[in-house]
């Protein structure tokens, strides 16, 4: 069994926070555990509640054109959120249920070692930059540890505004790019660790 499988049936009997009291299933994530993407979204909906399974409402089906939009798809990616379960009416997460499951995104994370972590939305921003705000910051990437975070928007975003649509796409164009300006970084410059915006 590999690390992820044996993460997920860890998380499956968590039960740290309120949330594990109204939720139907944990959703982990999914993808490859070799994946050089790693998008992290906020919480699950009623139908990753049902399904098991990340993005798989309306939201999830715009993830996948904005994926097919740079030649991916899911299993090329890793996909989970911030919170493994839904809370109560799709309200946002609380801090302390944000708190308490970060240990299970910290761990994902190190068994994953993507390139690039793309933070979907504000509260997944605030896991790694918490004084950024999503609306300043979207469409911009910066390197912390050898791993470049970039910031978008929720594709929820897109299904309540309109507007946001266009703007979600043309950030997600961005992500080939940036990832290929990475390589070359890391190459020429192993040593460095200071923030670069691109």
């Amino acid at each position: 069994m590999s690390a992820l499988s044996e993460l997920n049936e860890e998380m499956a009997l968590c039960e740290d926070c309120e949330l594990s009291r109204s939720r139907s299933r944990v959703v982990p994530g999914e993808g490859s555990e070799r994946a050089a993407i790693f998008f992290i979204g906020e919480a699950p909906g009623w139908h990753e509640d049902q399904q098991g399974r990340p993005f798989v409402g309306p939201a999830g089906h715009f993830l996948d054109e904005l994926l097919a939009s740079i030649g991916l798809k899911r299993q090329d990616v890793y996909i989970s959120n911030v919170v493994k379960c839904r809370p109560p009416s799709n309200r946002d997460p609380l801090p302390l249920e944000m708190r308490t499951c970060r240990r299970w995104l910290d761990r994902q994370i190190e068994i994953i070692r993507p390139k690039m972590i793309v933070a979907l939305g504000r509260y997944s921003l605030a896991q790694f930059f918490p004084r950024d705000s999503i609306g300043k910051v979207h469409g911009t990437a910066r390197k912390k540890g050898g791993v470049i975070y970039y910031a978008m928007y929720h594709p929820a975003a897109a299904l309540h505004q309109g507007s946001f649509r266009r703007v979600i796409q043309e950030d997600m164009l961005k992500i080939p790019s940036l990832l290929a300006q990475a390589e070359q970084v890391e190459e020429a410059e192993p040593q460095a660790q200071q923030l670069s915006m691109f």
